[in-house]
């Protein structure tokens, strides 16, 4: 058997195993700059872990998943993290899920049911082709919509009126951090501003 063959990139949803494509470029990126952005804050500020996809997470109702994006806090360190095996057991504070044309639609409906579920306090959707990301927060156990962020060219901004300019947010708070922010356009853009 090749190394090639070996894959334990999979998920299990509900009782069913699922492998899990790999990313492209687009979808890269922005793990890569979230990893990047959030962890710098998450280090120097030694708030918790931040982890890409390639941890498992091991919920309490039996699902396994790889978030593209999770963070635990300092004060969820009673979380299981298995540095041999990468895994984690038990519920992140926050996770982001990156769309791709294979997984998209499970993550904006049982995943986000699983995530809500289980009580992942923050829950980020992002579009990387429309450069948009669907904040939800957990309240009473459920999730609501917090805000849907977009990016915006210099030349879709200089189209707008001062009014629509003013209505725009160009940051995305990061509400389980208190809010620490992040320039949507360095979550999405080659280079940070």
């Amino acid at each position: 058997m090749l190394v090639s063959d070996v894959r334990d990139d999979y998920e299990i949803i509900e009782g069913v195993k699922f492998m899990a494509p790999s990313a492209d470029v687009w979808h890269n990126n922005v793990a890569g700059k979230l990893y990047l952005l959030i962890g710098m804050h998450v280090a120097i500020n030694k708030l918790g872990l931040v982890f890409t996809d390639s941890m498992d997470v091991h919920f309490p109702d039996g699902n396994l998943f790889k978030p593209d994006f999770s963070f635990i806090s300092a004060a969820n360190s009673n979380i299981v993290i298995d540095n041999k095996h990468k895994t984690i057991h038990g519920v992140p504070d926050m996770v982001a899920e990156i769309f791709s044309r294979s997984t998209m639609k499970r993550d904006i409906t049982i995943k986000k049911d699983i995530y809500e579920r289980n009580g992942v306090r923050e829950y980020w959707i992002i579009d990387p082709w429309r450069e948009a990301i669907e904040v939800y927060l957990l309240r009473d156990g459920k999730y609501f919509l917090d805000d849907i962020y977009q990016n915006y060219s210099d030349a879709e901004l200089s189209e707008l009126t001062d009014e629509e300019r003013a209505e725009i947010k160009m940051e995305v708070p990061v509400e389980v951090l208190d809010g620490f922010k992040v320039k949507i356009r360095n979550i999405f853009g080659w280079y940070f501003e």
